[in-house]
Order: C-alpha cells, then sequence, then structure tokens
C-alpha cells in the first residue's frame, strides 16, 4: 500500500505537541463531536466510546487514511469529570480534586477505514493531589486556561505545584498515552506497509 497520511481528529495542542515529540507527520482535523456525558458506562469505556466516536466520524471522510482519536476523562469516586462549562464549574471541580486521589483516563482508538482497521484501548494513571487553598484555586482559575480540559486542570501548567505523586504515564495525564500509543500505532502502520 502507498504511503498512507496520519490525521489527528482533535484540535488538542497537548496531543499534537506530544505526537510532534516522537516524530509523527500528522494532519488536524477535528471530529467536531459533540460529547455528552448521559452514558451509562464505566469510565474506561465511557473515554473509550468517544474516542471511537470522534475516529469514525473521521474516518468514513477520509477512509484511505490513518485516523487517531482520543478522549480523556478524570474520573474520582467512579465519578466523571469532563471538561468544566464554565469558571464556577471549574472552581467546584477543583475543590474536589484538592487533598485526594483520582485517576485520569484516555481512551484511543487508531483507524484506516479502507483496509478495516480499528483499534481501541484505554489508559489509566492515579493522580495524589495536595490540598489547595480556595485563593489557590481562584487565582489558578482565572490565570490559567482550564475550559478546555478535563477535570479543569493541565498536569504540564501551574498546576503541577499541587502534584504529590503520579502512578503511571505522565503524557496519559496530559491526552495521550505516549508508550501504548506508539505501540500500537506503529503495529497499524507496519502492517499496512505490508500490503
Amino acid at each position: 500500500m502507498k504511503k498512507t497520511d496520519t490525521i489527528l481528529a482533535s484540535n488538542s495542542p497537548r496531543r499534537k505537541e506530544i505526537l510532534n515529540q516522537i516524530g509523527i507527520n500528522f494532519k488536524i482535523i477535528p471530529s467536531q463531536v459533540n460529547e455528552h456525558s448521559n452514558l451509562d458506562y464505566s469510565p474506561n469505556k465511557f473515554a473509550e466510546y468517544w474516542s471511537i466516536i470522534k475516529t469514525q466520524k473521521v474516518s468514513k471522510m477520509f477512509q484511505n487514511h490513518i485516523i487517531i482519536g482520543a478522549d480523556t476523562i478524570v474520573c474520582i469516586n467512579n465519578k466523571i469529570l469532563g471538561k468544566p462549562s464554565n469558571k464556577k464549574d471549574s472552581v467546584k471541580m477543583l475543590n474536589k480534586l484538592s487533598g485526594s486521589t483520582h485517576k485520569v483516563i484516555t481512551g484511543v482508538s487508531i483507524a484506516c477505514y479502507k483496509e478495516n482497521i480499528f483499534k481501541t484501548f484505554s489508559e489509566t494513571t492515579k493522580v495524589i493531589v495536595k490540598n489547595i487553598s480556595k485563593d489557590q484555586i481562584n487565582y489558578y482559575v482565572n490565570n490559567f486556561k482550564t475550559l478546555d480540559k478535563a477535570g479543569s486542570y493541565g498536569i504540564q501548567d501551574f498546576f503541577s505545584v499541587w502534584i504529590e505523586k503520579i502512578n503511571g504515564c505522565y503524557y496519559n495525564v496530559m491526552g495521550l498515552p505516549i508508550s501504548k500509543f506508539y505501540y500500537n500505532y506503529n503495529l497499524i502502520k507496519n502492517k499496512l506497509s505490508n500490503k
């Protein structure tokens, strides 16, 4: 099969940064999927479901390409926290995360529609957060972009000063589990190159 282009079905600057870091050439075509939380799924299945929906949508438009779709959620006490709807919602989420342990789950789908290839998986990272005062939370919400991030925080920005420990893949918290993704992406690339 001829060289296949790769498309990231996401506008996430963090995912773009991760793919650039590992030398993958890709184009960005956001899926424009309107996500909702009215699904009776486990957190892992929830993240995988939305990664599948995003990937399928773009795959059907670009059938000869490798499409990467992902969805990252924050989960605390088995309750899913997606992206906040406003600053008030951000404050509420960060108050929940303060002084507790939560999970960050990213669902990833990689597909090539024309070749009937579709791979989906998820990765979980545990994050332990120190106690954050109300003043600190307000400072963070007012000075950093929280509305485009699951759980209202970015591990790569100022929020990192409150992270006591992580157990699992750091890049998963950013939005793409780099090691697991790279392994599966290369399997698909090699499969296509042998056709």
